[in-house]
């Protein structure tokens, strides 16, 4: 729908076959990661995971438009734009094992990824708490006059978390370089967008506070990534922030930990299957003639490889040393946190002396 601040159009964005084909691989990527992932879970061999499966148009078609030196401030399913911007798959599945490839050093919940070097912060478990962070670093950028656009990612339930409100407030009155991004997959765990709110979508909600807001077919990568270029330069030129409403639906259930059947109609998700954003931009594709079942083939087969191959890499490294619950708290260590590690980590036996401290 047409925002005062946005361009309106309907034609396809003028990209070359190999941006459109990249666009297609990370999504596929994507997919391929979400089932090895959740086949990894129910073996016992990771602890947790949350499937995007659906929603590959969306992360991609939004987070390929942020420069490398823009910021990402993910909610629980854009872990994808993360790759895509760089980091090694092998360290991606050793944040999920918590592992000495685990950037995060095993401190963090899986799903959780992070990385300073790739500008792209670790999500807040807590709902929505990323939002006002990432309206903050857009806010940080502007007083100091940086070209930096910062992505603040949310879902559909955490629009009715306060921090989305205090973000939207204090990105719009501040006119900061931010992109609020809601992937409105229907489903806040179990609790259907229906009973989330009685608007007339998330978009709508941006004119109470002075912004454009957007909503956006979330299956159709292209039209995802036009949405999110109009408003990154808008953001860009300094007309501040743009709430955009990216809209399709969680397939599988909220996380590994969670079953769907219990509490929707499963017979409302065919519809959804018929609009699958990869099924759906592969025909265009091919149609155009940018992709054939041969050249498919032999990606999916890549990237199939690819992943085992990471796995293979990251199951199996070291643990993360005691140690390493000392690092990274203070620049220099006072005598009471050396004095807990001598504690813990013992005379050099490898066995502790005494109890933690409390």
């Amino acid at each position: 729908m047409p925002v005062a601040g946005l361009p309106a159009t309907t034609a396809a964005p003028a990209l070359s076959r190999e941006h459109l084909l990249l666009l297609y691989r990370w999504m596929v990527t994507i997919r391929a990661i979400d089932e090895k992932m959740l086949m990894m879970q129910r073996q016992g061999r990771i602890a947790f995971f949350g499937p995007s499966a659906g929603q590959e148009a969306a992360i991609v078609g939004s987070g390929s438009v942020a420069r490398k030196g823009d910021w990402i401030f993910p909610a629980l399913r854009e872990g994808g734009i993360l790759l895509m911007r760089g980091f090694p798959i092998a360290r991606y599945f050793g944040q999920m094992f918590g592992n000495v490839l685990d950037t995060q050093k095993g401190r963090q919940m899986p799903m959780h990824f992070s990385s300073g070097e790739h500008k792209f912060v670790s999500l807040s478990s807590p709902i929505a708490t990323q939002l006002p962070q990432a309206v903050g670093a857009a806010w940080a950028s502007k007083i100091r006059r940086e070209d930096v656009v910062t992505f603040g990612y949310i879902g559909d339930g955490g629009t009715s978390e306060n921090d989305f409100h205090s973000a939207m407030n204090f990105a719009a009155v501040g006119k900061v370089p931010c992109l609020i991004i809601c992937q409105n997959n229907q489903w806040a765990i179990s609790v259907p967008f229906s009973s989330q709110t009685a608007s007339d979508g998330v978009a709508i909600k941006a004119a109470a506070y002075g912004m454009p807001g957007i909503r956006v077919d979330g299956n159709d990568v292209l039209a995802c990534y036009q949405a999110t270029q109009a408003a990154f330069e808008r953001a860009r030129a300094g007309h501040g922030p743009t709430l955009i409403e990216l809209v399709t639906y969680r397939r599988g259930g909220h996380s590994s930990s969670d079953d769907p059947t219990r509490y929707r109609d499963e017979s409302k998700v065919p519809p959804w299957l018929l609009v699958d954003p990869i099924s759906r931009f592969r025909d265009w594709l091919v149609a155009g003639r940018h992709l054939t079942d041969a050249s498919d083939a032999a990606m999916r087969a890549e990237i199939k490889n690819t992943i085992d191959d990471a796995v293979k890499e990251a199951e199996p490294a070291a643990t993360v040393a005691v140690d390493t619950l000392f690092t990274d708290v203070y620049g220099s260590p006072p005598a009471t946190l050396l004095a807990q590690r001598a504690e813990v980590i013992g005379d050099g036996s490898g066995k502790a002396e005494g109890a933690f401290p409390l």
